[in-house]
């Protein structure tokens, strides 16, 4: 007599599901809450608000103080009450920009760039995610900023022929412009990060794409000079908050155009070598 013996099966079980899946809402937010867990994102966000506000204002105070007089610099004389607010443009944007450059390098030098990526494979969804929030950050900034320095500015120069309100021709179009111009910049700091995966790589490339290139070009025949000059990023740039334009720079809407091509090609690059290779 044989005996069988059954065996019991256990019962196959489908593997749980996560909780969460990976959306573009929840990589935003994701991102969000890491720019705002750094200590640094409030100390150099401040840092640009006070450098816009601050220069813009001493801009205002000197002129209203050497109006009238002997000593005062021609190019000077001709200022407004939106060039002299917007004076601090140049030294905010670096901060921004700066700050740009952290965001996405900040997580290549401290590793932390694994987990994102690992939480989120796709990985480009990350890069648009980063440039996103903090270009959206820097735009807020900087058109705070440039508001709050030509009200108060426009006061100081008030009974000067420098004086303006919000009411004059341009004036609206100039302020937005610069605060788009440094959201702008912070975006291209975001890519720069990301495409040279190196804080002081990405630091340097910013600062001579915005203040030595202009300075080197200056050195080139005039011939060649109006036909680069207007281009260059920060010139590009600066014609979409220039309250006047001349036959050497471009309408605020061709700056601007032209800025956008320059943002998207260090995003494309950026987003070339994080698909490209590996972290």
């Amino acid at each position: 007599m044989s005996t069988l013996t059954a065996t019991t099966e256990e019962p196959r079980t489908a593997p749980a599901r996560p909780a969460y899946r990976v959306t573009g809402r929840r990589v935003v937010a994701s991102e969000w809450a890491k720019l705002w867990s750094l200590r640094s994102t409030w100390i150099t966000l401040g840092l640009g608000l006070l450098f816009l506000v601050a220069f813009g204002l001493i801009a205002a105070s000197r002129y209203k103080s050497e109006i009238g007089s002997s000593h005062m610099d021609p190019d000077f004389a001709d200022s407004t009450a939106v060039s002299l607010s917007l004076f601090g443009t140049n030294f905010a944007q670096l901060a921004l920009g700066v700050l740009g450059v952290l965001v996405t390098a900040g997580e290549y030098s401290t590793g932390m760039i694994r987990s994102t990526l690992a939480a989120v494979p796709r990985r480009l969804p990350v890069l648009w995610s980063k440039a996103a929030v903090f270009g959206l950050v820097a735009l807020v900034v900087g058109t705070l900023g440039a508001f709050v320095t030509f009200l108060i500015g426009s006061g100081i120069v008030s009974g000067t022929p420098a004086a303006m309100s919000l009411s004059h021709a341009g004036v609206l179009r100039s302020l937005l412009g610069a605060g788009l111009y440094l959201g702008l910049v912070g975006v291209i700091g975001a890519a720069l990060g990301a495409l040279l995966r190196s804080v002081a790589g990405g630091i340097s490339v910013l600062v001579a794409t915005l203040m030595l290139i202009p300075g080197l070009i200056s050195l080139l025949p005039s011939s060649w000079q109006n036909d680069i000059s207007p281009y260059l990023p920060s010139n590009a740039g600066e014609s979409m908050f220039a309250l006047t334009h001349d036959a050497t720079s471009l309408s605020p809407g061709a700056g601007l155009l032209v800025f956008l091509c320059w943002t998207a090609l260090a995003l494309g690059g950026a987003a070339y070598r994080l698909v490209r290779s590996d972290v």
